[in-house]
Order: C-alpha cells, then structure tokens, then sequence
C-alpha cells in the first residue's frame, strides 16, 4: 500500500478490503470477545451470563418494585414482561456497545496507525463483530425467555435477521464517523454516554411505543434504536410481519450511513498519525 495515495472511498474498494482481509478480521474478532474476558474464572461464557444478570436486575426493578406490566394486555406475567423488556434491551445494549466503544477505536491502536500497511478501516468491523455476537447471544437467551413465558415462538422469528441487517449497517456507519472524529476530538467520548443514557429513556425499551403520549412520540421516532425494537418485538412477540416499507426506508438509510461514514473515516485517516 502506497501511504501516498488517497484511500479507496468507493464501495467496490471497501468490498475487496473486506474479502482480503477476511481472516484477519475473524481472528481478531476472536481476539476482541476472548479478551474481553481474559483472566476471568468464567471466560466467554460472560458473554452468557452479562444479558441474563442484566435481565434479572431490571425485571426486579421494574417488574416487582414498580409492578410494570407490558401494555396491550397481551402478557402480564413476569416472565412475560421480562421477555417484552429484554428484546428492547439487547437491540439497545448492541448499538450502545458499538457507540461507546466507537471514539477509542483508533485512539486505543497507535501502533496500528504507524504500519501504513494495516487496512484501519477493519477496527469498527472488528468492534461490531463482537458486540454482534454478544447480540447473537442474547437473542438464543430471549428466545429460551420467551419459550418459557406466555408468548409464544413461531416461525416468524426467521425474520429477526433482515430487521438486524439494515441496523447492523447503520450503526457501522456511525462507528467508521465516530472513530475517525474522536481521533481529533477527545470530548466526543464525554459527549457520548449521556447521550446514549438519553437515547436508552429515550426509546421504547422498559414500555411499548404505543403507550408514549402522542406529543412525545416524534422523539421516540427519530431515535434509530425505535424502529428495530418495535420490528424484534412484532416478529418475535406477536407474530406479526415486519413492516416492509419502513424496512426498506431503513435498508436506504443503513447503506446510505455505512458508506458516508466509511467515506469520512477514509478522508481524514491520513491525519491521524500526526495527531497521535
């Protein structure tokens, strides 16, 4: 790789990045989940344990102090409103992970930036490979949740990847912005958790959307975590199908993310050794 030649910024170049590279990304991937938990009694079976621990906190909290019950009268059970509450958090806890790890990627691999010849550009990959196994983790964990509870699984939740895949776009797209601006901007990574504790009150994860106050629901609207929830719990829940035209606005807008995020990564990744 010559460093004096500007970037690929064309998908067909990010496409042959990816193919070439594709056993160095699956073996750093592995090495980004097991050293997560490196040194630690229960290793990757964390992985298992965090959703469930985090599952069993907030139906206490809510389901037994503030006797919530998920709205519609669908279910009313506790393990019920426990598996309404965990498909809600596992979308959330998914784009929050790739979000809050965005603004170190590039920060946390200096060593990386000096080797002219190591492709960046597959770091974000990396970082949401491993929060999409922890998704994938937690959905096996949902789907035992909801055998055991009132609703019932169908055939419906073959369907859970073609929601997923347009968000998984998405939030790759803002990952490639938010590493490649934290490299400049050091308060973006302060900036970052309010606003993700913002978006998580902020979206219809411990309450069903329909039971926002019709003023209020232009922000539930707008946050990007929204739309999926509602889909995971429409296929998975109530057996409905997903909503075809709101899926394919969102293909539209996971592409478009991806690659202008991907395009801004490529544009200012020349400056980051200077900086570093």
């Amino acid at each position: 790789m010559n460093p004096h030649v500007q970037p690929s910024v064309s998908p067909l170049g990010l496409a042959r990045s990816l193919w070439s590279h594709r056993a160095l990304i699956v073996s750093l991937t592995r090495r980004e989940v097991a050293g997560r938990y490196k040194g630690s009694f229960f290793g990757v079976f964390w992985s298992l344990l965090s959703p469930l621990l985090m599952l069993t906190v907030f139906t206490f909290v809510f389901g037994e102090i503030f006797q919530a019950r998920w709205g519609g009268g669908e279910a009313t059970g506790r393990l019920d409103f426990a598996a309404a509450l965990f498909a809600g958090l596992l979308i959330y806890n998914f784009f929050s992970e790739c979000l809050g790890r965005a603004p170190q990627i590039i920060l946390s691999n200096p060593n990386y930036v000096k080797k002219v010849i190591f492709p960046l550009e597959i770091l974000s990959i990396i970082a949401v490979n491993a929060a999409l196994f922890h998704l994938l983790v937690a959905c096996v964990v949902l789907a035992v949740l909801v055998f055991f509870s009132g609703w019932t699984l169908g055939i419906d939740v073959l369907y859970v990847p073609l929601i997923l895949l347009p968000f998984v776009l998405f939030v790759l797209g803002v990952t490639w912005f938010i590493a490649a601006l934290g490299v400049f901007l050091r308060d973006v990574a302060q900036i970052i958790a309010p606003a993700l504790t913002a978006m998580l009150f902020l979206s219809p994860v411990f309450y069903p959307l329909s039971s926002v106050p019709p003023k209020m629901a232009w922000l539930f609207l707008i946050n990007p975590v929204t739309f999926i929830i509602e889909q995971v719990r429409a296929v998975m829940l109530l057996h409905q199908t997903p909503d075809v035209s709101g899926l394919l606005i969102y293909t539209c807008i996971g592409v478009a993310s991806a690659w202008l995020g991907y395009v801004f990564f490529q544009k200012t990744r020349k400056g980051f050794a200077d900086v570093l």
